[in-house]
């Protein structure tokens, strides 16, 4: 088994010269490097640190999500070079509090880089909002600080460590940093599904109508304008408090595909939203981790995309399933639909409430949500002769195990030359099937290009463990970095390039 060191053939690359990308160098090489940029190894290269991780994380009891003693939202989910953000923070009681933003990556091992420090700030307690129509909690805030973004900061995932400085208290916010470069990949956050399931100040999530905490209807709003409680499902993850769900199903996968000095770019689920021209600028389009909650506007950018030539992967499970529509005065949005067919997922008798009408999610990514929903399960291979799995030397059986959870795709379409490369029973427990089936899918684009789908939310795990990430256990646990995961990805990345 081999995994390319793309890392170090891009840091060759400036070793060779530019002139001689020829003899030696096969034509192959040399087209995939010259489209490639070195942004990010450059990136990679300035010192990293540990300090990004809370020290001192606390949340209050009564609520279970929220922390009061210091919290805070961003103005903006995403950001380019030359906007100004700026920061909403609260401390109850009131303290003085300091701002500490970073880059999240690999950088040597570290999983980031400080970038500023602002403050200190005298703080302040600022009211709760009220609950308004359809439910939505909307704070209208004083901003401490606000900051016109550096053009040298490069696009990535950025926190900001808040701590109180009365007791060492500490949270996050978070905000995506953007471009409009050229890119090999662009990496599109969940942020959609993290907010979907924020349930600060105490259960005012997408899934809570006043009456049922798991409520799977219409007529709810939810807002990026409030702080991120801490994650509210299947694991304990402190890191979560103020940073949605980015450390539990995606820096896994950016914190790998920066150690391998991929050619990365990162955007909001909203940008996907907003800006069908910028999906085009790149060769591969990612959806990662738990990539739940879409507009039909989104859909139809990424349908687009894919016409137009673009590769998309979907390492993300339970992905484009529930449709909202976005509330821009609010920055909100609701649960308007569902990307499927009526009883598709039996699980949940709310969705009978909402629309069912194509386009259907399968039709996108392959396959989609369908039967239980949730359920875990082996990943088993099914097409060992298939480009994804050479220099994996796995053979028709062999399983990657627990990679499949904890929901799943299924119930693929009939696409033109859509192949099924793993499949298999889904369980509520080991040796338990609940009745549902996993499809992981390949199929062709018009122009040479091509649509995967992995059917996991867990498939970032493994690919490495980065500093802070708590692996997740539910009806199945995976194993954590597995080289067949690993050179899987791999040769999908690089087949889009």
């Amino acid at each position: 088994m081999h995994i390319q060191p793309r890392r170090e053939a891009l840091k060759n690359l400036a070793a060779i010269g530019m002139g001689t990308l020829c003899g030696d160098v096969s034509r192959a090489f040399a087209v995939d490097v010259l489209w490639s940029s070195d942004v990010i190894l450059r990136e990679n290269a300035q010192p990293g640190t540990r300090e990004w991780m809370l020290d001192k994380p606390r949340i209050a009891a009564e609520t279970k999500y929220r922390c009061p003693w210091i919290e805070g939202y961003c103005s903006h989910a995403s950001i380019e070079a030359g906007e100004t953000i700026s920061f909403h923070v609260s401390c109850n009681p009131a303290s003085p509090f300091t701002i500490d933003l970073y880059r999240l990556g690999y950088y040597g091992g570290a999983g980031g880089r400080h970038v500023k420090s602002l403050g200190p700030f005298p703080g302040k307690t600022q009211a709760d909002p009220d609950i308004g129509e359809k439910r939505v909690r909307v704070c209208e805030w004083d901003a401490c600080t606000e900051i016109r973004i550096p053009p040298d900061w490069v696009s990535g995932v950025y926190i900001g460590k808040l701590t109180a400085e009365r007791d060492g208290t500490q949270s996050y916010v978070i905000f995506i940093v953007r471009d409009q470069r050229q890119a090999d990949f662009i990496f599109q956050c969940s942020d959609n599904t993290w907010q979907a399931y924020n349930r600060w100040p105490s259960q005012f999530s997408l899934y809570d109508n006043g009456e049922h905490p798991w409520y799977w209807g219409g007529g709810v709003l939810v807002s990026y304008q409030r702080p991120y409680g801490k994650y509210c499902q299947i694991l304990d993850a402190p890191l979560s408090t103020g940073s949605g769900e980015f450390f539990l199903w995606e820096f896994p996968f950016a914190y790998w595909m920066e150690s391998q000095g991929y050619d990365v770019t990162y955007i909001s689920n909203l940008d996907t939203h907003r800006n069908p021209q910028g999906l085009t600028r790149a060769k591969g389009f990612l959806s990662v981790g738990h990539d739940e909650y879409w507009t039909i506007e989104m859909f139809h950018h990424v349908k687009s995309a894919i016409q137009a030539g673009v590769n998309v992967a979907f390492f993300s499970g339970n992905a484009v399933c529930g449709r909202i529509a976005w509330h821009e005065g609010q920055r909100a949005f609701e649960r308007v639909g569902v990307f499927g067919p009526p009883g598709g997922t039996r699980e949940f008798e709310q969705m009978k409430s909402l629309e069912h009408r194509r386009p259907y999610a399968n039709e996108l990514i392959g396959a989609h949500s369908t039967g239980p929903v949730t359920g875990g399960a082996d990943w088993i291979c099914t097409r060992p002769d298939h480009w994804i799995y050479a220099e994996t030397g796995m053979k028709k059986g062999d399983r990657i195990p627990g990679l499949i959870g904890w929901e799943y795709h299924g119930d693929p379409a009939k696409l033109p030359g859509l192949e099924i490369v793993a499949t298999g029973p889904t369980q509520s427990a080991p040796g338990q099937p609940n009745g549902g089936t996993y499809t992981a899918t390949v199929y062709p684009g018009p122009q040479g290009n091509f649509v995967f789908n992995a059917a996991t939310c867990w498939w970032a795990d493994g690919l490495s463990s980065p500093p802070g990430y708590v692996r997740p256990k539910a009806y199945v646990e995976p194993q954590g970095p597995d080289p067949r995961v690993q050179q899987i990805t791999q040769n999908v990345l690089q087949r889009m390039l």
